[in-house]
């Protein structure tokens, strides 16, 4: 079991939607925080809001960090050993989404996807890892999305990159465990969450609908499910009842979930 009380955890995208809901569920938990986001004075603002209703854990630093480089990375790592705390867990929550055909989307962009949502977890977990193990104590977290187990068109980039991300924490488990370094990956289904309204380019986009209300989860449930499965040392945690019953059916009915896809193909078309 990973105990809360007291820990020291740093959140990458503490800003956004799950950023939010873990700051929140883990001072309520009584961890120590560290928080990153890109722009400072938003995840101030964020983080302020959250402390005035939540009166249990600690802020320990909210720090300012462009993630998509491997200075970014660095500097961030640097700035974590600064406060001279050394680091418990590690969620990389910090990602972003496209949506479009693969040719139709400028290359910049999917490049910049693949940075954030793999790249960053990768460099991360390279620098802190070593700490953990010459502690013999650590947990890495990496949130995926269950696109990392099944891709539905106009997402062939976002999938690609959660794809990598499960690859690369399976991988990982099995290189630290010897040393008491625990590594969660976590794959929730649509959320609601700003990356619902990530960027639409090409022919997909002037036929999106977005998906129906009654299928995208509530963020906060997602988060709960997914602390409980960093606390009992899952490896894969599945925190939503669709994205449990998706991924064993793509496991065990590849066949059928193709249809599904096709079924949310035209959902999403025609709302």
């Amino acid at each position: 079991m990973t105990n809360l009380q007291k820990a020291v955890i740093l959140i990458t995208g503490a800003s956004g939607g799950f950023g939010q809901e873990l700051t929140r569920q883990l001072l309520e938990a009584g961890s120590r925080l560290i928080l990153t986001d890109i722009n400072e004075a938003v995840l101030r603002q964020r983080v302020a809001a959250i402390q005035n209703e939540v009166k249990t854990g600690e802020v320990l630093a909210c720090l300012a960090s462009d993630l998509a480089d491997v200075q970014g990375c660095e500097t961030l790592y640097h700035q974590v050993k600064a406060l001279d705390i050394p680091i418990d867990i590690l969620i990389n929550n910090a990602g972003v989404g496209l949506f479009g055909r693969m040719d139709e989307i400028p290359r910049q962009r999917w490049e910049y996807l693949m940075q954030v949502n793999l790249m960053t977890p990768m460099r991360l977990s390279a620098l802190f890892v070593p700490d953990m193990i010459e502690h013999q104590k650590g947990h890495i977290v990496n949130i995926s999305s269950l696109a990392g187990w099944c891709a539905i068109a106009g997402m062939a980039h976002y999938s690609a990159s959660k794809f990598g991300l499960r690859g690369f924490s399976e991988g990982l488990f099995n290189e630290v465990k010897d040393y008491n370094v625990k590594v969660t990956a976590v794959y929730p289904f649509f959320s609601r969450t700003p990356i619902l309204q990530s960027e639409r380019f090409g022919t997909l986009a002037k036929t999106y609908q977005g998906l129906p209300e009654h299928m995208i989860t509530d963020p906060a449930d997602v988060m709960r499910a997914t602390i409980q499965g960093i606390v009992k040392n899952q490896l894969h945690v599945f925190p939503d009842p669709t994205a449990n019953r998706l991924h064993l059916l793509q496991r065990y009915f590849p066949q059928l979930v193709y249809w599904i896809n096709n079924r949310m193909g035209r959902s999403m078309k025609h709302g």
